[in-house]
Formats: structure tokens, sequence, C-alpha cells
């Protein structure tokens, strides 16, 4: 019986933020490991529909820089990366978009059908959703000036236009985002997922942007996750090295998100199971909370 009234304690701690996000938009940036484990992609299907069944309008934007490398090996094409970013030739964007739109697009979005969801798969080209330029990579030189490189197909958003969205979301289908966005003059780009995720959410105007990682989150020099950090506390954190490499990007997404209108943004440790469900619906919550 204990174990029962247990059970109902927890959803009632939960039941305040049912009723405060019922009708509001929660953008899903879906990556890393979560999307490899068995069971860490049933938890996540599971935890993006409960949301959907409670009311709570969901998108997801997904990765595949694994699954991208794993083709590319099989076609003998070499990857090249500047700070982090692959140079993408036509030849790499042609298997870019194959791999993202028609294999882990399809993947995502029969793992949520199959486990009851009404996902429906896209990419950023359907309807225009994401219009791109070309992004020029930033590279620091050894004399401290700051160099602006090519790198090929990879794009910047100028503009999202959420039409696409909402008709799916008036639906009742859960919206599920493949980052290839098009140029005004029809190129295909390769976008970074969480820049896809952010620019989206703002466009949404949505009441949180969460980012699944492989980390736990952002994390103090002494190693102690930080829980909780201001809008105007990241620039000295990134000054001062605590904020460092492949967070220094997360952390960026989430700071322009909030600046275009996201409530809240969180970056949290996809290699837990029901991380999303933990970060909303308790009081504690998990991950870095991000507050503009």
């Amino acid at each position: 019986m204990q174990r029962l009234i247990e059970k109902a304690s927890t959803l009632l701690e939960a039941l305040p933020y049912m009723r405060r996000f019922a009708g509001k938009t929660v953008v899903i940036k879906y990556g890393g490991h979560a999307m490899a484990d068995e069971n860490l992609k049933k938890s996540f299907a599971l935890d993006v529909i409960l949301l959907k069944y409670i009311g709570i309008n969901v998108v997801v934007v997904h990765g595949g820089g694994p699954q991208i490398n794993e083709t590319l090996k099989r076609y003998g094409i070499v990857s090249q990366f500047v700070q982090g970013m692959r140079v993408t030739d036509s030849q790499t964007m042609g298997v870019v978009e194959m791999v993202l739109t028609g294999q882990v697009n399809r993947e995502v979005v029969g793992y949520l059908n199959q486990h009851g969801g009404r996902a429906a798969g896209i990419s950023g080209k359907d309807a225009n959703l994401l219009l791109c330029e070309k992004l020029l990579q930033e590279v620091r030189k050894e004399d401290g000036t700051v160099e602006k490189v090519d790198i090929g197909f990879v794009g910047d958003v100028v503009q999202v236009d959420p039409a696409i969205l909402e008709a799916l979301e008036k639906g009742g289908f859960i919206p599920v985002i493949a980052p290839v966005g098009v140029g005004k003059d029809g190129q295909s780009y390769n976008v970074n997922a969480d820049l896809v995720a952010g620019r989206v959410a703002a466009a949404l105007k949505a009441e949180k942007l969460i980012l699944l990682t492989d980390v736990a989150g952002v994390k103090s020099k002494n190693g102690e996750l930080l829980s909780s950090i201001a809008l105007q506390d990241v620039p000295p954190l990134i000054a001062d090295g605590t904020v460092t490499g492949g967070m220094i990007p997360k952390v960026t997404c989430c700071t322009d998100a909030l600046a275009a209108g996201v409530k809240k943004a969180h970056i949290v440790d996809g290699r837990m199971e029901h991380a999303i469900l933990l970060e909303i619906f308790t009081n504690v919550g998990i991950g870095t909370e991000i507050l503009g």
C-alpha cells in the first residue's frame, strides 16, 4: 500500500506542472546516446507521447552525426572538421541529406508511432521551414585574430516559417524535424541540430527548449553540476573557462533562444531514463536550467 501512496504522491507533485504547461510548446533536441540505446529510445518515445497526451505541444529536432559518419565511411568519404563543424562538400551533403531525412528521421518517427504517438517527419526544406544562408565558421588563429572559413554547404538559419508546424499541431501530430535547411536558390544545407532547435523554439515562442546531451549538464570548475544559470551569468562563465569546448555552442544556443522569447532552456543528460519527465515535472529537476 505504501508503494501505491508514493506513486500517488509523485503524480500530485507533477500536477501543478501539468497545469502550467498544458497548451504550451516544448522543443526538444534529440541526439547523442539517447538515440543509440534501445532502453533510452523507448524512454524518450514514452516521455514525448505522455507530454502530448496531457496537452503539451511537442516539437522534436533530431541529430544524426554517428549515422552520418558510418555512412560516409561506407562510401569511402573522409570527413574533415573545423571547430567541430563538418566540412560539407556537395558529395558529403548528398549523404547527409539521405541519412538525416531518409534514415534517421524515419527511425525516430517510427519509434514514436510504434509506442502510441502520432508523429510526422519533415525536414527544414518542407514548406521552407528553415531558410538558410551559408555559415562561415570563425577560427581563431595563433596571433589572436579571427578568420572566417568556408566549410561548404553548412547553413545558418536566417528565417523560420512555422506554418507547417502549426498545421501539424492542429492535426494532433508530433513534428519530427531533420536538420536540413534550404537556401533561396534551392540549395540544401547541413545545419547543426542544436541551432535548429533553438531557432525553432524562438519562432514558436516556446515555453521550454530542452537539449538532450551526453553529459549531466553545465559543471563548475570543481566539477559540480550547476543546476541553474542566469542569462547574464553566461558570458562570464565562458570567459573564465567554466564553459568550454562543445558546451559553448549548446549554451549559446540556449541564450539566443531566451533572448528571442523562449521562457526557459535546459541542458539535460539524455543518458538518464525519462530525463524529459524528470526535468519538467519534478520540483528539483535534473541537468542545467538557463533562465532569461
